[in-house]
């Protein structure tokens, strides 16, 4: 399990990946920049040009080892994954709930009463350690606008009614999310979620962390054996990994959230790690993208107890323990599925 921590990231442009042995080698300009065993890795995430040898990818394939390519900014391009595995009474019994009605919409109740709870959780600790004034009185009133769902969303009659309920809360949420920052406030400013592109250099970051954690969660469900394409809360589209985007939703404001505030309110990012593209989009720089990457894989090393199993584990582990959680309610194990709420 410590395996699956280790995430290489490739950012550097024109730089190739090869294989020597047992021994993957990045090479920048033909000099050797890093080596590590190939079995340390659970998986290799390249960002813009970077060149990957053929007998990497086939390792990689032959291992179960995903190999996800996105664009220079962190925009989903593409994953090789190797020849289909997992349990297929498990895949089958994933369409089964899917096709049952009232387990459908309990997961869509239990997976947005999660992540509705964690981004509650972020208001109440922010408008806690603020100075006070506007934005504690901000916070808190978002806060109140999200307990109004979270009590709510236990009687949605439909999937649909669930997905309006974590709409509405993600809207507060959002609305309130410039007054967790305490740095460079006006560089930070922020109207809301918008991302495809993002507008402003909050969106940007979290869109960014979005696609690590979205990855994290993808390889948790096809570890575990889930199809990670057959979600219920989202709804189903090709190419979408909807279940891996169920899955994500309760790790937002505990995972990506709280660490993109962490960047900017203790200064280790700046106004200067970001940049403005042709059309209004904002995106980081390279150096910005690297420290995010850096401070996004200490995080997932921290431990902590997990609510539910009662056991220490690291934050890394957390979708994968998640992914077998649903896997038990899918098979019928468990009464119900149990989102992370950290205490």
């Amino acid at each position: 399990m410590r395996q699956l921590l280790n995430t290489l990231y490739v950012m550097t442009q024109g730089s190739y990946l090869r294989l020597d042995h047992e021994t993957l080698k990045l090479e920048v300009e033909r000099e050797t920049r890093l080596q590590v065993p190939i079995h340390h890795l659970g998986g290799i995430v390249l960002f813009g040009q970077v060149m990957v040898s053929p007998f990497v990818l086939h390792r990689c394939a032959e291992d179960g080892r995903s190999v996800v390519f996105l664009g220079q900014t962190g925009r989903f391009k593409g994953r090789l994954v190797g020849p289909q595995s997992g349990n297929i009474l498990l895949r089958r019994a994933q369409h089964a709930a899917y096709d049952d009605a009232e387990k459908t919409l309990d997961l869509c109740r239990r997976i947005v009463a999660g992540k509705i709870h964690n981004s509650r959780s972020a208001l109440l600790r922010a408008a806690r350690e603020s100075d006070g004034g506007e934005d504690r009185a901000a916070l808190e009133a978002a806060a109140k606008e999200l307990a109004v769902g979270l009590r709510t969303v236990e009687f949605a009659e439909t999937p649909d009614v669930a997905r309006g309920i974590e709409g509405q809360a993600a809207k507060s949420y959002f609305a309130a999310f410039p007054h967790f920052v305490r740095a460079h406030r006006e560089a930070f400013a922020m109207d809301g979620r918008n991302r495809r592109p993002p507008r402003d250099r909050i969106n940007a970051l979290l869109s960014f962390l979005y696609a690590l954690l979205l990855n994290d969660c993808q390889s948790a469900c096809e570890t575990v054996g889930l199809d990670p394409q057959l979600g219920f809360l989202h709804a189903l589209r090709p190419g979408r990994p909807s279940l891996a985007l169920d899955l994500m939703e309760e790790f937002r404001p505990y995972l990506a959230d709280r660490l993109a505030l962490t960047l900017i309110n203790r200064r280790q990012l700046s106004p200067e790690d970001f940049e403005e593209r042709p059309g209004g989009a904002v995106s980081l720089k390279e150096d910005g993208r690297k420290q995010v990457v850096a401070a996004y894989q200490n995080r997932k090393q921290e431990e902590l107890t997990h609510p539910t199993l009662q056991q220490q584990m690291p934050i890394g582990l957390l979708p994968l323990i998640q992914a077998r959680l649903l896997a038990r309610t899918v098979r019928g194990e468990d009464r119900g599925y149990v989102p992370f709420v950290p205490r």
